[in-house]
């Protein structure tokens, strides 16, 4: 890795969807606590990631790297499968 990739975000998440060509949208999953009632808020956000070998399916544990734009919402690219 050089030293620019050490500066890109990385998120663990689950696909939840495979059925574009190379593209996979994946969830992720955040938990916060809520500054008044001090709740924990439990929230899910998609992104689209590439995912150039078609590898990935529905359900599998995957790691995300944020990369340079790749089409209008596709920002971010599968780097491994973490769990299958």
């Amino acid at each position: 890795m050089d030293q620019r990739t050490n500066r890109r975000k990385f998120l663990t998440g689950m696909v939840i969807s495979d059925k574009m060509n190379k593209t996979r949208v994946v969830q992720v999953r955040f938990t916060s606590m809520h500054e008044k009632y001090d709740k924990t808020i439990r929230r899910a956000v998609k992104y689209k990631a590439h995912d150039e070998k078609n590898e990935s399916r529905t359900g599998d544990t995957v790691r995300i790297m944020e990369t340079r734009p790749i089409s209008k919402e596709k920002r971010w690219m599968i780097q491994e499968i973490v769990k299958k």
